[in-house]
Parts: C-alpha cells; sequence; structure tokens
C-alpha cells in the first residue's frame, strides 16, 4: 500500500525545520555513515549526523506533528517511530534501487524496531530541483513519486526502491521508519480503507447501529491483528 500524506508538515512546521537544516553546516555528513551493506554500494548523498543537536531539534518537529495527524496514525498504526533522519540530494547524487533493513536499532532506546513502513517527507519545492524522484517497484510496477514540500509518502518497506539522479538543484527530505501495530500490508490496507469509511459515514445521516457495528468490527480486527 503506498499512501500520499498530504501536509504532513505545516508552513511554519515545514519553515522552523528547513531553517534549521539550511543552517546545519557541519552536521551534514556523508550519507553512507548509515548504510548496511547493500545500500552502501549504491547510496550517494547527504544526511544530517543522528547524533547532533539540530538532528533533535528536527525530529522533534516531525514527530509531533505526525503524532497529531489522523491520516498518518490511520495508515500506518504507528507502534514506534524511529527517529526521523534527513538528507539532501546535490547534482549528480542519487541511491540506486534497494530494500530498506528489516531491523533497526532506535538510537535513543537502544532497542530493536522491525521496519514494517518505510516514510519519505519531502521538504523542498518540486519546482527546485529536476530529478530526484522515490521510485517505488510493487506488482504493479514502478511508482515515481516526488511531491510538494511538507508532503508525505508511506510504503512497504519490503518494496524494492531508489532516489533518480538529481540534475538540477538540491533535493531535501526526511525519511524514517515506523514498526505499525499491524504488521501486515494488506491487513493494513484494509483497515485504512475501513477507518476511512467510518470517517466518511459519521459525516452522514448513516444509520447510528450500523455504523456502531461497522467501528466494533474495526476495533476486533485491530485487536486480532494487533502486534504489541
Amino acid at each position: 500500500m503506498l499512501i500520499t500524506i498530504p501536509q504532513a508538515l505545516d508552513t511554519q512546521q515545514l519553515g522552523a525545520l528547513r531553517q534549521l537544516l539550511d543552517q546545519a553546516g557541519p552536521a551534514w555528513v556523508d550519507g553512507r555513515v548509515t548504510a548496511g551493506y547493500q545500500g552502501s554500494a549504491v547510496k550517494f548523498n547527504q544526511q544530517i549526523d543522528e547524533r547532533s543537536d539540530v538532528a533533535l531539534l528536527c525530529q522533534r518537529i516531525v514527530l509531533r506533528a505526525l503524532e497529531r495527524h489522523p491520516r498518518f496514525i490511520s495508515a500506518a498504526l504507528p507502534n514506534t517511530v524511529y527517529p526521523p533522519m534527513f538528507n539532501r540530494y546535490g547534482e549528480g547524487m542519487r541511491f540506486g534501487a534497494h530494500v530498506d533493513g528489516s531491523v533497526r536499532i532506535h538510537p535513543h532506546s537502544g532497542l530493536k524496531l522491525r521496519t514494517d513502513i518505510s516514510a519519505t517527507l519531502f521538504l523542498e519545492d518540486p519546482a527546485a530541483y529536476d530529478g530526484g524522484e522515490l521510485q517505488i517497484e510493487d506488482t504493479y510496477g514502478t511508482h515515481a513519486v516526488k511531491l510538494a514540500a511538507g508532503d508525505m509518502v508511506l510504503y512497504p518497506a519490503t518494496s524494492l526502491h531508489s532516489v533518480t539522479p538529481v540534475t538540477r538543484g538540491v533535493r531535501v527530505g526526511c525519511f524514517f521508519w515506523v514498526q505499525s501495530l499491524v504488521r501486515d500490508d494488506a491487513r493494513r490496507s484494509l483497515l485504512f480503507d475501513m477507518d476511512n469509511a467510518i470517517q466518511k459515514l459519521n459525516l452522514t445521516d448513516a444509520d447510528e447501529s450500523a455504523r456502531r457495528t461497522l467501528i466494533g468490527c474495526y476495533h476486533n480486527l485491530l485487536r486480532q491483528w494487533g502486534d504489541t
């Protein structure tokens, strides 16, 4: 399931985040410092040092926004969110095809986190750079994603994906992973569709008893499929 989250960050949050990143200076390091064996051979970008003060400040902005975003909560059903990371691609930089590692160590708690969902939050106006599309492959083909600044895309971490070479300008973004309460993508998709239907019915004069039954089915499925 590939889901876009429009305006994951509002204008104020986006501005505060970009100011921190634009002034980060030496906190920008070679992106390969956090790449695994597979990724290090195809990863050519820069990212903010996870241990830096600016990384912590930027993480707070993103996490506070997401914990209040109903579409993100509905789509991801987050159990644990890996602290967001931040990257940029200048001209000629790219990230070749790869699959994200299945398990990461949370940098603050030291606990293991299963990566069910990958997330990319776009932080640059798409008109300001050429190339830099996120390409995600699934059973229906390859999907090119290049969203407005502040918009985000969620997709299964099992997906083969890449970032095409930037040919003009600079692509700035945020990326992270989610361990979901429901690890199976197909089941998360069903719950997301059901939740959306419930929300739409709540805005109408639909039969109250039927809505209660549907809500009960949603939570009983989440109870059955949930992994806490």
